[in-house]
């Protein structure tokens, strides 16, 4: 018997086999399903004998549907929130949901399966100790080069999603940024057809300028940098403290900026993120 709650349920990005029985049992037992596309996810009930309803809960009405999903909750109600592949919350407005679930004090359980981030990651070849999620980059160069810029010192492999049609591109402007790493893109992950390419960099944007632009969804995971390109990065932390200990907060940041080279609006937010 399913207790009243929320429930955040994992589903196949892939093959619709690649669910856990929990989760089955789960969406069998829930009194209603918020999907982000009931087409898709009708494809997974039907394949697994689920008659459960389904509500469509997306980025688009969420703000309309997600006051009547609460109610219900309120009421002993017991929902099951998927997405269209893999886990819940990554990249998709399931987690405002959450949010107001657990501050209206209603039960939120997870039920772990498939991760098309942590799938890619752990095939990729790169190191897997630590490692950030940065979802979707800006679809222009400028912009995207702006997002990629404060990640460059983080030393931990990088996991995007990204649109194939865009690989070339978005390598290039990575290359720019991070300059030389080891990286992996893979695609239609847990599908007939998945593909894992691995190589450096300039390897990868060296294919896909040559090639049709695949079709399918994709990772990119780009390993950390270099020993010595970590070392040689700039303690932007550290070069923040020393200013600020002469300067106004505005002066220290400004110096700091124009000394490393890094966005003067990003060191600022930095700056002030240490004096509070």
């Amino acid at each position: 018997m399913l207790n009243p709650g929320l429930y955040i349920v994992a589903t196949p990005i892939g093959n619709l086999r690649d669910i856990t029985y929990r989760a089955v049992d789960t969406l069998k037992a829930a009194d209603q399903i918020a999907c982000e596309d009931t087409r898709v996810t009708a494809k997974l009930l039907h394949a697994h004998d689920i008659r459960t309803a389904m509500t469509a809960y997306h980025e688009h009405n969420a703000a309309k549907v997600r006051p009547k999903l609460i109610r219900q909750l309120q009421e002993g109600g017991r929902i099951a929130l998927v997405s269209d592949a893999g886990t819940p919350l990554i990249s998709d407005p399931g987690y405002r949901l959450v949010t107001e679930a657990v501050a209206a004090g209603i039960p939120v359980t997870a039920i772990p399966g498939a991760s098309a981030t942590l799938t890619a990651l752990a095939s990729a070849g790169l190191p897997t100790d630590r490692f950030l999620f940065a979802g979707f980059l800006p679809p222009r160069s400028g912009q995207r080069q702006t997002a990629l810029r404060p990640l460059a010192a983080i030393v931990a492999t990088l996991v995007f999603f990204e649109s194939p049609r865009r690989f070339a591109a978005v390598l290039r402007d990575m290359r720019t940024v991070l300059g030389p790493r080891q990286a992996a893109i893979a695609r239609e992950l847990t599908k007939r057809y998945e593909e894992i390419r691995r190589g450096s960099l300039d390897d990868l944007i060296q294919h896909y300028d040559s090639s049709e632009p695949p079709p399918g969804e994709a990772v990119i995971v780009v390993g950390p940098p270099e020993a010595d390109a970590a070392d040689d990065a700039p303690d932007l932390d550290a070069m923040l403290r020393r200013a600020m200990r002469d300067m106004s907060l505005r002066d220290a940041a400004a110096s700091v900026a124009e000394a490393t080279g890094s966005p003067r609006r990003e060191v600022y937010a930095r700056a002030l993120a240490l004096d509070r």
